[in-house]
């Protein structure tokens, strides 16, 4: 294996965007496969990154400055990948509920999940129902993630997996949920899929999600 390709893990749980698009560059100048670098090289990395934001060894800061690298590399190889016809894993919507506008935990969940090879559809803040359920149609999305950290506003997250139920499309999709207010026994009293308490155990479940 390229010696680059865990140059560019290290790089990517350093913060160092510059250090990772040139990696990125080279190894691609070298001949390496796209996806050979994404799987080798990024996701590796933020696997670590993940991890160590489990574990409460580094916050949310590192988090975002390593997204950020990853980013950069991203930005790069994502039309290549295109060209390529290299699919990801699995197709994630994602979105704060109605009347929240909390974003940073959404964010990182995003970041973990594209650097897991998901392809993430981010519908931002103050999501309605009608929004997610375009989006899942649109893109045949097979998991849909929402966020609060209000609890005001976490009882929008049953509104829109009741409108899933209304629209037939409830069978179809796996529903994760998260934010500080909740717990895993109000995933399952509102009905969902499942609870993630950090980013990095999100993408685990929905990766878990895919195999079942």
């Amino acid at each position: 294996m390229d010696h680059r390709l865990k140059d560019l893990s290290d790089a990517v749980i350093a913060g160092g965007k510059e250090r990772c698009e040139a990696l990125t560059r080279e190894l691609l100048s070298a001949g390496t496969d796209p996806k050979t670098i994404l799987d080798g090289g990024l996701v590796p990395g933020m696997d670590v990154v993940g991890a160590r934001f489990r574990d409460n060894i580094i916050f949310v800061p590192e988090v975002l400055i390593s997204a950020r690298a990853m980013k950069g590399s991203l930005a790069i190889l994502e039309p290549l990948l295109s060209a390529a016809n290299v699919k990801e894993i699995g197709t994630f919507v994602i979105g704060t509920v109605k009347g929240d506008i909390h974003d940073i935990g959404k964010n990182i969940v995003g970041m973990m999940l594209r650097g897991a090879g998901f392809k993430v559809v981010d519908l931002g803040i103050d999501t309605r129902a009608e929004k997610f359920i375009a989006a899942v149609r649109k893109e045949q999305a097979q998991i849909v993630g929402m966020s609060a950290l209000l609890t005001t506003t976490m009882t929008g997250m049953k509104e829109v997996i009741d409108r899933f139920e209304q629209e037939g499309l409830r069978k179809k999709i796996k529903f994760m949920v998260g934010g500080a207010p909740l717990t895993d026994q109000y995933a399952k009293e509102i009905g969902a899929d499942g609870y993630a308490p950090d980013a990095a155990s999100a993408a685990d479940k929905f990766k878990a999600f895919l195999r079942a």
